[in-house]
């Protein structure tokens, strides 16, 4: 009767538990290692971006330039939908200029949706000067007296299928600037570079 018993044990243990036991073990090394990668992908994206971000600074004399992406920040409630927010992920500035970053966290779409309209329909907001009456702002003028911006310019970032994903920002605290035509259009390649790059985040 011993014997038999641990036949079945033995028996049990090769035909049933040995293959599950294989299978839980290779589930969990694939997922430890799908979780370096995202981290490893989710680092050299942070790279890729800030080397942008940083030589748009340096070649156009900017004083802040950012990157914020739209992502869901919670739930209505009763409805349960989805709410849009967005946040600044990545930002550089020059020095003694104040970094904005903390305080662009998880920040509802409507409140800025004259802004993010625009965005959304012509890709580029060009302000060379938040001080001028004759310049539409588009609700952003009050927010950059707050941050002592003196001129601003913002780029919509999407992917190659034309999904809305985020905005690049590019500011002026020292002094007012008009960038030409030129140096837009060049602007506005580079933020469409970064949506090919951010693409690979949502994948």
């Amino acid at each position: 009767m011993t014997q038999s018993l641990e036949t079945i044990i033995v028996a049990f243990l090769t035909g049933v538990a040995g293959p599950v036991l294989v299978i839980l073990v290779k589930t969990f090394i694939e997922r430890k290692k799908k979780s370096i990668d995202t981290i490893e992908n989710t680092l050299e994206i942070s790279k890729l971006i800030t080397a942008k971000i940083e030589g748009i600074k340096d070649e156009f004399k900017a004083d802040r330039v950012w990157v914020a992406q739209f992502h869901n920040g919670g739930h209505f409630y009763p409805t349960g939908k989805s709410i849009a927010k967005f946040s600044i992920f990545y930002e550089t500035v020059t020095v003694g200029v104040s970094s904005i970053q903390s305080n662009f966290q998880n920040i509802p779409v409507n409140l800025f949706s004259k802004s993010i309209n625009e965005l959304l329909e012509n890709d580029v907001i060009k302000i060379s000067d938040f001080s001028s009456t004759a310049i539409a702002t588009f609700g952003l003028k009050y927010v950059a007296e707050e941050h002592n911006c003196k001129s601003g310019y913002f780029f919509a970032i999407k992917t190659i299928n034309n999904k809305f994903i985020g905005f690049l920002g590019v500011g002026f605290t020292k002094q007012k600037t008009k960038l030409d035509a030129e140096s837009i259009n060049h602007i506005s390649n580079h933020a469409s570079a970064m949506g090919g790059v951010l693409m690979t985040h949502y994948q």
